[in-house]
């Protein structure tokens, strides 16, 4: 099913998901994956064995400040036997009976590697009859051309979706984490992207040192203008093993409250379009290095006071974008 597909269907989906999930407060990845394909769609988390040019020494070895393994906490790896990945993968989330799934390659920068090897691994997952779409977490500046190409052969197969990691569009910010490319290098790689037709979700980051509620909102509505399809919101976790949690046990920055958090994304959510689609309102890290925010290891609470928060105080996707 081609990406045109799910872009030409945003609007239609929209109308059709009335009185489905949160459809008065947010376009959920929940919601559009149901009117798309008719049925509850899981992901897969695969690890490829990918690295990063913050990690191997092309631009730094420390990695992103807020780094403790790439994102990857819960994800199969994928070795010499893609099928057998899948299913330990499956396995994972067997008892919610799903049938259909998204493979998603989420640690470290999931096109950072030689381009055979891109097509060998991504080639046979896209061929598993299983999987609907492909996923890729990566890094704007790791969208060479042939990359760029590899997926877009891919996408006329299956729906091919990137995820990027911007986290911020404020170059001071960005600077203190480490993230190691200009904003401009984010443009470059999303208009690339598009222009190939592939659907792009960017990943922004709440509670950044030293980043007030409006500068946050800021990065969220140009997150709503440049034309990606989906936004992912993450809580901004503190872990063990990283330079970010010496500057936090230095007392350099404090961490959001639950309540701190809520009020930040409800702003957020207002200033991007009511068509993006939010596949993720905050996250959760791995619980043994977690060592703040300590209210966000509780997620179904956290997304139960989130949901809670909008029908309170009426929250409206795209009321102010």
């Amino acid at each position: 099913m081609p990406t045109s597909f799910f872009r030409g269907n945003i609007q239609k989906a929209c109308k059709a998901l009335k009185g489905a999930e949160n459809i008065n407060h947010y376009r959920s990845l929940n919601s559009y994956l149901r009117e798309i394909y008719g049925e509850k769609i899981y992901k897969l988390a695969l690890d490829g064995g990918f690295t990063c040019p913050t990690r191997d020494g092309k631009l730094d070895t420390r990695g992103c400040i807020f780094c403790s393994g790439g994102s990857g906490d819960f994800a199969v790896p994928v070795g010499d036997n893609v099928n057998e990945a899948i299913e330990a993968a499956k396995g994972i989330v067997a008892e919610k009976g799903g049938r259909k799934f998204i493979a998603y390659f989420q640690s470290f920068s999931g096109t950072y590697a030689p381009i055979e090897r891109l097509r060998a691994l991504y080639s046979e997952i896209i061929e598993h009859l299983d999987i609907v779409a492909l996923s890729i977490g990566t890094r704007p500046d790791c969208l060479p051309g042939e990359v760029i190409s590899l997926l877009a052969d891919l996408n006329r197969i299956k729906p091919v979706w990137v995820e990027l990691g911007l986290q911020t569009i404020h170059e001071s910010t960005a600077e203190y984490i480490r993230r190691g490319y200009p904003l401009a290098v984010f443009d470059d790689a999303l208009r690339r992207l598009q222009a190939a037709g592939i659907m792009v979700i960017v990943h922004m980051i709440l509670g950044l040192p030293g980043e007030t509620p409006d500068m946050m909102v800021e990065t969220a509505r140009y997150i709503g203008r440049s034309g990606a399809e989906g936004i992912k919101f993450q809580l901004l976790h503190v872990l063990e093993g990283t330079d970010l949690a010496a500057d936090y046990r230095n007392g350099l920055f404090q961490v959001l409250s639950l309540e701190e958090y809520i009020r930040v994304l409800e702003q957020c959510i207002e200033v991007i379009p009511a068509d993006m689609v939010i596949h993720r309102l905050t996250g959760d890290g791995a619980k043994r290095n977690l060592i703040a925010p300590l209210w966000s290891a509780d997620k179904k609470h956290v997304l139960n006071e989130i949901n809670r928060a909008f029908d309170r105080d009426q929250v409206m996707q795209g009321r102010k974008a």
